[in-house]
C-alpha cells in the first residue's frame, strides 16, 4: 500500500465515478479527503460514510464548479476543516456532444468553465495551501491527444488545454517542490460513459485490451502520483487508456 497517512486532499467531482474512486482510493491509502459534488447529495453523502468507513476523516462539500465563488469557498473549508491542504485532484468535468456547427455557444462556455477555468481557479485557490511535497493531480482524456471521431471537438479542446496547463504548472511550482502531473483515461465505465453503452463497442474496438477500464483503474494512477513514489515525476501525462491511443 502507498503510504498517505497525514495527507489531506481535495477531489473535486467527487460524488461518482472516476472522483469518488479517486477519494475511496486516497482514504484507502492514509489521506483524509474532502470532495466537492454539484447535485448528487445522497451519492457524496455514500461516499463520504465510505471514506469514514476506512477511518479517515471525509467532508463533502457542494460547489458548482462554473462559480469561481464556489471554488474559492470550497477550498477554504477544505483547509479549514483538515488543516491544510497538500494535494489537490481536479476531476471535476462535463461532457457535450456535437459538431462545432451545432453546438449552442452557451454549452460550449459551460464546457470551458468547468472543465479548463475550475482546474485552474482551484489550482490558484490551493496554491498557498501547498508545501515542499504538494501534488496538484489533474484527470484529463486521451481525446487531448486524439479525436477519432466527430463530436467530441470541443470536448477535446477542454482537454488538451489541461496538457499545456500541466506543464505550464510544473515549471511554476516546482521550485516550491510541489508536483503536477495529468492522467488520461480513455474508456472508462461510468455513469456518463458506460461500458453497455450504445457507443461503447466501438470505444471497446479502439483499445488494445479490447475493454473498458473500471474507475478504480484510474484511481491507482491518481494516488501514485500523488505519493512520495512520484517524486520526481512532474509535468508528466500518464496514459491510462489500455491503449487508445497506441
Amino acid at each position: 500500500m502507498i503510504d498517505l497517512n497525514g495527507k489531506r486532499a481535495l477531489v473535486t467531482g467527487a460524488s461518482r465515478g472516476i472522483g469518488a474512486a479517486i477519494a475511496l482510493a486516497l482514504a484507502e491509502n492514509g489521506a483524509d479527503v474532502a470532495f466537492t459534488y454539484q447535485h448528487s447529495a445522497e451519492k457524496a453523502e455514500a461516499v463520504a460514510k465510505r471514506i469514514e468507513s476506512v477511518g479517515r476523516r471525509a467532508i463533502a462539500i457542494e460547489a458548482d464548479s462554473a462559480d469561481p465563488g464556489a471554488i474559492a469557498r470550497a477550498v477554504n473549508r477544505a483547509a479549514d476543516v483538515l488543516g491544510g491542504i497538500d494535494i489537490l485532484v481536479n476531476s471535476a468535468a462535463i461532457g457535450n456532444a456535437g459538431t462545432i456547427a451545432d453546438m449552442d455557444m452557451g454549452h460550449y462556455q459551460a464546457l470551458m468553465d468547468i472543465n479548463v477555468r475550475a482546474p485552474v481557479l482551484y489550482a490558484k485557490a490551493v496554491m498557498p495551501h501547498l508545501g515542499e511535497g504538494g501534488r496538484i493531480v489533474t484527470i484529463g482524456s486521451v481525446l487531448g491527444e486524439r479525436v477519432p471521431f466527430p463530436g467530441v471537438t470541443a470536448y477535446a479542446m477542454s482537454k488538451a488545454a489541461l496538457n499545456a496547463l500541466t506543464r505550464g504548472l510544473s515549471r511554476e511550482l516546482g521550485p516550491r517542490g510541489i508536483t503536477v502531473n495529468l492522467v488520461q483515461p480513455g474508456p472508462t465505465d461510468t455513469d456518463a460513459n458506460p461500458a453497455d453503452g450504445a457507443a461503447a463497442d466501438f470505444q471497446r474496438s479502439l483499445t488494445s485490451l479490447g475493454r473498458y477500464a473500471e474507475p478504480r483503474e484510474i484511481a491507482s494512477a491518481v494516488v501514485f502520483l500523488a505519493s512520495p513514489a512520484a517524486s520526481m515525476i512532474t509535468g508528466a501525462i500518464l496514459t491510462a487508456d489500455g491503449g487508445a491511443i497506441a
